[in-house]
């Protein structure tokens, strides 16, 4: 079932002025944040066999659910900025479904398509950063795990919120900068994000591999099912507030730490602080937070568990479909 949105509402171009200062960022970087790179290669984000049915409103698999995109094992640096480049990449099946800095999974959907959380949750942050991501919503699981839901057009709900597993979070889009640039041949879809322990994961897991998938139906992700949409027992994260406070004492970027400190709750600062950590790791004195990078923030380290369901409803969705392209 989708909702109707308009293309303006989609693409998460307004406000204008704040879209247009942050597409010169993408271009140009500043003194804390390297610039994108992209070049011929990058044009493997054109899917028109995809794309166009997309923004048409169809679903060109059916009840599956294309990945349009998975995430990258051989990830450039990022203090050399962040790269659409297809140069040295491998996804979990050994193929090459991905792209250099892709650090998440492109789930292909329609715009208006409902957005659900992968498992029950308290909302940590609701915001649009045009440049990496467009309009988004984090959610914190407890036990280490967090999940983020890029390029939405309209968010639902709001920070401090508790939602349960199953429940709508937003109406999906392809809010940002690349989908302004690829219009109208690059696939809409819900750039889904998985931190664990405070630092990027693929949710899914290579065969063979030591740690357990993050889904709960192994790497088949599958919607959760009206039993599952129960109330279930949240352990959010009791978040430290000097954990957090060395996380802005080493903010070198003045807009950002001035963002970090605004935050009104405990949660909210946790959430702004994992997103600069995560979105924009330049933007930290790697010195005072050590190597552990996004890790800063929490005192002890979780083991990986099958948690997660797809994050769409049983009603539209099976499954997924992995492409090869």
């Amino acid at each position: 079932m989708k909702a109707r949105v308009s293309l303006i509402e989609a693409l998460g171009v307004r406000p204008w002025r704040t879209t247009a200062r942050q597409a010169w960022l993408v271009l140009r970087g500043d003194a804390n944040t390297p610039k994108t790179r992209f070049d011929r290669t990058s044009l493997r984000q054109f899917r028109p066999r995809y794309a166009l049915p997309l923004w048409l409103g169809l679903r060109p698999m059916g009840r599956r659910v294309p990945i349009t995109n998975l995430f990258n094992y051989r990830q450039p640096p990022p203090e050399l900025g962040w790269s659409v480049r297809v140069t040295d990449v491998e996804d979990f099946r050994g193929g090459k479904n991905t792209y250099d800095s892709h650090n998440g999974t492109d789930f292909a959907v329609p715009p208006g398509t409902r957005v659900l959380a992968a498992a029950p949750g308290v909302v940590l942050r609701v915001s649009s950063e045009f440049h990496r991501g467009g309009r988004k919503v984090i959610l914190d699981h407890g036990r280490g795990l967090v999940t983020t839901y890029n390029h939405l057009a309209r968010p639902l709900v709001q920070p401090g919120q508790r939602v349960r597993r199953g429940e709508v979070i937003a109406l999906s889009g392809y809010s940002g900068i690349d989908a302004l640039v690829g219009f109208p041949w690059t696939p809409p879809h819900v750039h889904f994000n998985t931190w664990h322990n405070g630092e990027y994961v693929d949710p899914f897991t290579p065969a063979g591999g030591d740690e357990p998938s993050l889904w709960r139906r192994h790497n088949d992700p599958i919607p959760a099912s009206h039993a599952d949409l129960a109330d279930e027992q949240l352990e959010p994260t009791p978040w430290d507030p000097a954990l957090i406070e060395r996380v802005v004492s080493a903010c070198l970027h003045p807009a950002a730490r001035q963002e970090l400190r605004a935050q009104p709750t405990l949660g909210q600062q946790a959430g702004a602080a994992l997103l600069q950590l995560n979105y924009f790791p330049t933007r930290f004195d790697r010195d005072a937070l050590g190597a552990s990078g996004g890790r800063v923030l929490y005192p002890e380290a979780f083991p990986r568990q099958p948690r997660m369901d797809l994050p769409f409803s049983s009603t539209d969705y099976d499954g997924v479909v992995f492409p090869d392209w």
